[in-house]
C-alpha cells in the first residue's frame, strides 16, 4: 500500500522554482532514496512533506489523508538532519526519549523503549552517557534512536550520514539497511552521495533543478541512466553524440557496437569505464596513457585518442594497467554501452 504520495507539489522561492510539479510516491515498509546536486530541490522536498514548508501548489498525503493544514506534530513523521541536532544538556537517554515525552509516554514506557532502542542501535547500556563524549558515529546512532522513538510512520533523512567518515558512512549505512527492513519502517531519505543512496535505498529518486529526472531500482538506474545528465551525476563521462544504426553507433570514438534493440536516429552514447577494453594497438582505437589512478580493487586509466577524439576513461586490473605514456589499442563491449535520448 502507499503510505506517501505528492501529488503535483512546486515550491517557489519569491521568482525562483525549487520544486516543479513533482509526483512521487513511497509504498509502506519502502525506503526510497532521491539523489540530486546542491539545489536541486532535496531538503525542500523533505520539509514539505514534514510540514516545515508550504506548497505554493499540488498535494502531500499520508495514507490517503491530504496534509494541508497539518501541523508538523501532527503528522505522524520523524526526521532526522544531518547535524543531528541533539540536545546538549540531557544524556542519551534523555534525548531518546524527548519524542516520547512529548506525546505524553508515562514513564516506564520510557524506559523500555529507550533501552529497545540502545540495543536496536548497537548502544546497550548508554543511557546516561553524556551526548558531549560520544563520537560522531554514535551520536548519529543516538538521532536515530530518537527519530525512531516514537514510531512514525515515515521516517525522513536529510544527509544522515554526511559529517562521517567514509570508512564509518559505509559501514553504517549497511547497518541502517538491515535495521530498517527489520522494524519495517518507511524511509525517505536525501542524500547527494550516490554509493550511500545505492547501498540503503529500494528505490533512488534522482532530481534536477526541482524536477524528478530519473526513478527506479539502484540497478536500473546504474544500467541505465535515463540522460546524460543522470549518466554524468553518477560519475560516467564517457559520454559523446552518436549516430546509431543497427547494431553500431558512428561516434568520434569510430564504430562502436550498441546492444540489440536501442533504435536508431542521434543519441548521445554512454560507454562505462568497465566497457573500454584494451587490445593490441592494431585492433582497436589506437589511444595514449596519460593518467592511472589506484582505486583499490582496479586502476582507473585517462586515455587520449591518437584521432583526437575525447578522452576516455578505462578501468583495468591493477596488475595489467599500461605505465603512463603507453600506446594501446581500446575496444568497446556492447553490454556496457547506453543509448541516451537527451541531455
Amino acid at each position: 500500500m502507499t503510505l506517501l504520495e505528492l501529488d503535483g507539489v512546486s515550491v517557489r522561492f519569491g521568482a525562483r522554482t525549487v520544486l516543479d510539479a513533482v509526483d512521487l510516491s513511497v509504498a509502506e515498509h519502502e525506503i526510497v532514496c532521491v539523489l540530486g546536486p546542491s539545489g536541486s530541490g532535496k531538503s525542500t522536498l523533505l520539509r514539505v512533506v514534514a510540514g516545515l514548508q508550504p506548497a505554493a501548489a499540488g498535494r502531500v498525503r499520508l495514507s490517503g489523508a491530504d496534509q494541508a493544514g497539518v501541523p508538523v506534530h501532527k503528522r505522524g513523521v520523524g526526521l532526522m538532519f544531518q547535524d543531528h541536532q541533539l540536545f546538549p544538556q540531557r544524556d542519551v537517554a534523555g534525548n531518546v526519549a524527548f519524542g516520547l515525552r512529548m506525546r505524553g509516554a508515562r514513564r516506564e514506557e520510557q524506559r523500555a523503549r529507550v533501552a529497545e532502542l540502545l540495543e536496536l542501535v548497537g548502544l546497550p547500556g548508554a543511557g546516561r552517557r553524556s551526548v558531549a563524549a560520544l563520537s560522531g558515529g554514535e551520536q548519529q546512532r543516538v538521532a536515530l534512536a530518537r527519530a525512531l522513538a516514537p514510531r512514525p510512520r515515515l521516517l525522513m533523512l536529510d544527509e544522515p550520514l554526511g559529517q562521517l567518515d567514509r570508512g564509518l558512512r559505509e559501514r553504517l549505512v549497511v547497518e541502517l539497511r538491515e535495521l530498517f527492513h527489520r522494524l519495517g519502517t518507511t524511509v525517505l531519505a536525501v542524500t547527494h552521495d550516490q554509493g550511500e543512496a545505492f547501498a540503503l535505498a529500494d528505490r533512488v529518486v534522482v532530481m534536477r533543478d526541482g524536477r524528478i529526472a530519473q526513478a527506479g531500482t539502484p540497478l536500473d538506474v546504474w544500467q541505465r541512466p535515463a540522460s546524460e545528465f543522470v549518466a554524468r551525476f553518477l560519475g560516467f563521462d564517457n559520454v559523446v553524440p552518436a549516430t546509431v544504426s543497427g547494431l553500431a553507433a558512428d561516434t568520434p570514438w569510430g564504430k562502436i557496437p550498441v546492444p540489440d534493440g536501442t533504435g536508431e536516429g542521434e543519441f548521445r552514447v554512454l560507454v562505462r569505464p568497465t566497457g573500454v577494453r584494451l587490445v593490441p594497438v592494431a585492433e582497436g582505437l589506437p589511444c595514449e596513457v596519460v593518467s592511472r589512478t589506484f582505486r583499490g580493487r582496479h586502476v582507473a586509466l585517462m586515455l587520449r585518442p591518437r584521432s583526437g577524439a575525447p578522452l576516455l576513461e578505462a578501468e583495468c586490473d591493477l596488475l595489467l594497467a599500461p605505465e603512463v605514456g603507453v600506446v594501446t589499442g581500446v575496444a568497446f563491449d556492447p553490454a556496457e554501452v547506453v543509448a541516451l535520448r537527451d541531455a
